[in-house]
């Protein structure tokens, strides 16, 4: 049977999602051997890093910058609150909205767990050779997971969303042009 599993099914072989969800297999298990039993999980570690990056961020922020679903989020979040790793309170800018931020306990477990992350994506990338490799493969997945539905590159997403929000009167010469085209 292992010699079967050493030489795969060539359909699984050229499966992206297939692919990349083996290789979130391996990731995760290298993750665990990594920060331990009594360490954060991956998300929890996620959630951490957004919030010391995004202080007084929204659960919805949090959602938009870790992929985590609203209600997956929102129940993580409301244990991490229960175990002191994070605070809760109103929004200054929206009061519908929870801001979420980092207690003491939870800035003493994000960097303390920081460097056995950095070791786990270390032994995760020397998998590839080469550090132009790695690079390359980092860059292509920060590519797929900001595109769009529409498959359209993450390189151009950004363009269009920069040259929206700083120069709207472009935009709107923009459209005049595409009218006159037409």
């Amino acid at each position: 049977m292992s010699k079967a599993k050493d030489k795969g099914v060539a359909t699984l072989d050229r499966s992206a999602s297939h692919l990349l969800h083996r290789a979130l297999q391996v990731a995760l298990d290298l993750y665990a051997e990594e920060v331990g039993p009594d360490g954060v999980t991956q998300r929890q570690y996620a959630v951490l890093a957004a919030v010391a990056e995004n202080e007084g961020a929204t659960q919805s922020d949090l959602v938009r910058i870790t992929g985590i679903d609203r209600s997956t989020l929102a129940d993580m979040a409301q244990r991490m609150i229960a175990k002191n790793l994070l605070e809760r309170e109103r929004s200054a800018i929206d009061a519908r909205a929870n801001a979420v931020s980092l207690t003491e306990l939870g800035r003493a477990v994000l960097e303390a767990a920081g460097p056995k992350v950095a070791a786990a994506d270390g032994r995760f990338l020397k998998r590839l050779s080469g550090g132009g490799r790695r690079e390359a493969f980092l860059t292509l997945l920060r590519e797929l997971t900001i595109a769009g539905d529409d498959g359209a590159p993450a390189a151009g997403k950004r363009k269009k969303i920069k040259a929206e929000r700083t120069d709207k009167p472009a935009k709107a010469a923009g459209k005049k042009k595409r009218k006159k085209a037409a």
